[in-house]
């Protein structure tokens, strides 16, 4: 029984993860001159109980469906699309272990990104990420 609900929910992530890159795949390719960036970023809950994502094209298009797809890509020029090194917006978050995990996947100007970080919550997350993953 615990075996069925382990494979139904990673099933359900599978096809949740599938779901969300599409988007990636039919994305309009780049001008050749101006490589650009084009992330699919996700946050998931503890143990991927959920699961959300979202692309990102800097500079932007229509394709980039961020609430705050401006502010997340002058954050990444800012950090030099080094995600260890966001800007952030720091503020103070209580002492709550619920963790969320950040992913990044792509290019940023050309070079290939594949990035992961668990924060402890999602105010940390935000705290350190600041807009790139508050969608």
């Amino acid at each position: 029984m615990i075996i069925s609900s382990v494979v139904r929910r990673l099933s359900a992530a599978s096809l949740a993860a599938a779901a969300l890159a599409t988007p990636l795949l039919l994305a309009p390719t780049a001008h050749a001159d101006a490589p650009g960036s084009t992330l699919f970023l996700t946050v998931s809950g503890s143990e991927n109980t959920w699961i959300r994502g979202i692309g990102l094209q800097c500079p932007l298009t229509s394709w980039s469906h961020h609430p705050k797809a401006a502010e997340a890509c002058a954050a990444l020029d800012e950090a030099g699309g080094d995600l260890d090194e966001l800007p952030g917006n720091p503020h103070p978050c209580p002492l709550i272990h619920d963790p969320v995990t950040v992913t990044a996947q792509g290019t940023y100007n050309g070079a290939a990104v594949d990035w992961q970080r668990t924060y402890p919550n999602a105010c940390v997350m935000e705290a350190t990420a600041g807009p790139v993953f508050d969608f």
